[in-house]
């Protein structure tokens, strides 16, 4: 990790905010609806994906096409933040960009899981975190869930891992390996002592509303999924709306969920974002409410705090929301989904 000289916030947030004014909207996401794969890899071509499409193009086409070039092109754009970086702001982004090993771990385990290829598993990874290529590769060559266990073990990311492998294979379910891995990048990063002033308090705030709203999503999805388990079991050390006791009891009641919400210290910059909640007709729609409840609170952190990491985590939520999208859309409309199906899985703000 490189964290030389002084932290240059002034120059990282003018190259993002340049950065972000070129992420699609909703013109783009309807004008993307109404293609198939073919007319989608086309029309990137001519966006700031343009380059990860022209060298991609001659060995993969179709939804495949459109899947490499995106993880291509986020990883691109997260390694252009690193190299923008100095000092302390280069430290905060790399050490918050470790959310893609624990991406990249949760991908080969579900591709292992659903009996996937090795090339459509690596199709789904993005290179944008701590582990090299290397590492990756052999990840995805591992041929049992225990061996992606035994591999995870010590990284940064492994801590309980064994004792979620224990779990799944008496559930057979991915669920408790999955938490395990979220777990341990979180809590390794709320609990790392950081020195710095205002800059790591704001990182530090950003960083409790993101494990507030993962608790509650973690929290749904157990009870939606009607298996025996005890949503205070996954629970995320380091947010600061709830504790453990707190969403066991409120996991089954989305009305005193939202309340409790409204009545915190998100309640107020959220208002919005809490009617989207709240008019959410099923969990689904509240999950993806919670995403784009998330990206308003890294931008509204960013424009009370313009100069800060603030920003540049803002663009980085904003643009793996980006790469959802697009990547929901070509893999919608590959499958035949109604447009309405498709439209309901965008996070859009």
């Amino acid at each position: 990790m490189r964290a030389i000289g002084t932290a240059n916030y002034a120059y990282v947030v003018a190259r993002v905010r340049h950065r972000r004014s070129a992420l699609f909207g909703e013109e783009e996401y309807r004008k993307l609806l109404r293609m198939g794969p073919g007319g989608i890899a086309r029309f990137m071509e001519d966006t700031e994906y343009g380059a990860e499409i022209t060298d991609l193009g001659a060995r993969y086409d179709g939804v495949d096409l459109i899947e490499y070039a995106l993880n291509a092109n986020i990883a691109k754009h997260f390694d252009d933040l690193l190299r923008w970086s100095n000092g302390r702001l280069y430290d905060l982004v790399a050490r918050y960009l470790r959310k893609f090993d624990a991406w990249n771990a949760k991908t080969v385990l579900r591709g292992i899981y659903s009996e996937a290829t090795e090339e459509e598993i690596r199709a789904d990874l993005i290179d944008a975190g701590e582990f090299d290529e290397t590492f990756l590769d052999s990840l995805v060559a591992a041929d049992s869930i225990e061996a992606v266990t035994d591999l995870l073990a010590d990284t940064t990311i492994g801590h309980g891992i064994e004792d979620a492998y224990a779990e799944y294979e008496e559930t057979e379910l991915l669920v408790p390996l999955e938490n395990a891995i979220d777990r341990a990048y979180y809590e390794r990063l709320a609990g790392e002592t950081l020195h710095g002033g205002r800059a790591i308090e704001l990182y530090e705030q950003f960083l409790e509303a993101e494990i507030d709203f993962r608790n509650m999503r973690n929290a749904l999805r157990i009870e939606r999924s009607g298996a025996d388990i005890d949503p205070a079991e996954y629970f995320i050390e380091g947010g600061s709306l709830f504790d453990a006791g707190e969403i066991r009891s409120l996991a089954g009641n989305r009305d005193e969920l939202l309340a409790r919400i409204r009545e915190s210290r998100y309640g107020e910059d959220l208002s919005e974002a809490i009617d989207d909640l709240e008019s959410a007709e099923s969990l689904i729609d509240f999950e993806h409410a919670l995403d784009g409840a998330i990206v308003s609170y890294a931008d509204y952190l960013s424009h009370v705090y313009p100069l800060s990491v603030c920003p540049v985590l803002a663009y980085v939520v904003a643009k793996e929301r980006e790469v959802n999208n697009i990547r929901a859309i070509a893999r919608g409309l590959e499958a035949g989904l109604e447009r309405e199906q498709i439209e309901a899985e965008l996070v859009t703000l």
